[in-house]
């Protein structure tokens, strides 16, 4: 009998393993339908030996000390600040849009962060109500800018246009009057030094904690005993589709290593305006490993496949709310993360999720045991 059924062996499932395991003492079984712990951060070395993301690039960056703290048990880190530039017009310019982006695109020579904005309000356009992606950024820049910059990127990763998201979409990416190209200005900026692996196996290293590989939630709900369950997989999936399949965005992946040392200036180049791909990656900018040949990944937008990214839009907000109410009649049940509480969800944010969820199971269930479970046939 476990206590504990965690399905997915990601962030959240991950960090809920191990503190129940070694805070309470619970026995927990972590499952995983992939051959190997880690989830989306999963990264290997190729057969050239070089480290790669096998799931696309996963930087690592908070601003909570909590949570930088809770992973500096398990790993030493690398400073790392991400830089990013975007192909457009034949040049590559950095993202997000700072000073630099708007000198070079317009051959100017702001120097100032009062003449930066001073332009950008010369190209913004009035925008009654900002309820899309799109409005968010030509109420901020203008359409020219929108058009090079996130119109054909946001179409391909999200596969409708941005006048048809949510505004949360390109929020998340400022424009900057400085001359500051760090994709992110969190306090803590690091990658795990040994890779993202090594830190999930130093996290679920303990006696209480049973790993299954290969291992599909419906294979084992009915046969193997457990009290209580986490589900860190896709809402609704585990409630059967009863409302109809909530729409993500899946991505596909192409790896290639070069025997050359380096093949662009910085980790990520995106293609807003030509190819197919998003973007590529180079990961030893990211990890910092000496290496005389260099792995990339072509990263590809698809509207099917595994689950990614919830697509922000009002109707499926809508949807998962109906999905959201059984999820909370569920009893012995925590849904986690981004696939099963259908929002975008940074790392860190996995991670404070999870701890809070943690503490949640604390004051519900302060000690040890407690009611036993109705989940699966065995658990009763």
């Amino acid at each position: 009998m476990f206590d504990w059924l965690i399905v997915g062996a990601g962030f959240a499932g991950s960090v809920l393993a191990e503190r129940l395991a070694t805070q309470r003492g619970d026995k927990v079984l972590v499952i995983d339908k992939r051959n190997h712990i880690a989830g989306n951060a999963y990264d290997r070395h190729d057969a050239a030996g070089v480290l790669m993301h096998q799931y696309g690039p996963h930087i690592f960056h908070t601003n909570s000390e909590a949570v930088f703290e809770y992973l500096s048990t398990f790993t030493e880190w690398r400073p790392y600040e991400h830089r990013v530039l975007a192909q457009v017009d034949g040049q590559l310019l950095p993202v997000p849009i700072n000073r630099t982006t708007i000198n070079k695109l317009y051959g100017l020579h702001l120097s100032s962060d009062e003449q930066v904005e001073a332009f950008l309000a010369t190209q913004a356009e009035p925008v009654q109500e900002i309820r899309t992606s799109e409005d968010v950024v030509v109420s901020r820049v203008g359409r020219e800018l929108y058009e090079k910059f996130f119109r054909g990127y946001t179409r391909k990763q999200w596969g409708v246009d941005p006048s048809e998201l949510d505004k949360s979409v390109t929020a998340r990416v400022p424009t900057r009057t400085s001359e500051d190209d760090r994709y992110f200005t969190d306090r803590f900026q690091y990658m795990p030094a040994q890779g993202y692996t090594r830190m999930f196996e130093r996290m679920l290293n303990h006696a209480n904690i049973k790993i299954m590989l290969n291992t599909r939630f419906e294979e084992v709900r009915n046969f193997i005993p457990f009290r209580r369950l986490i589900f860190t997989g896709p809402v609704d999936e585990f409630f059967g589709f009863r409302h109809g399949h909530l729409p993500y965005r899946s991505l596909r992946f192409k790896h290639v290593t070069l025997d050359k040392p380096w093949h662009q200036p910085v980790g990520v180049v995106n293609y807003p305006q030509t190819e197919d791909y998003t973007r590529v990656t180079e990961y030893k900018h990211l990890t910092g490993q000496e290496h005389q040949k260099t792995t990339l990944t072509y990263e590809y937008s698809a509207s099917d496949g595994e689950p990614y990214y919830p697509v922000p839009r009002p109707e499926n907000a809508i949807l998962y709310q109906k999905y959201e109410a059984l999820a909370d009649a569920e009893e012995n049940v925590w849904f986690v993360g981004r696939l099963a509480t259908y929002r975008y969800y940074n790392m860190d944010q996995v991670v404070g999720q999870a701890l809070a969820t943690f503490r949640r199971i604390e004051a519900a269930f302060p000690a040890k045991g407690g009611t036993r479970g109705i989940l699966g046939a065995a658990a009763e």
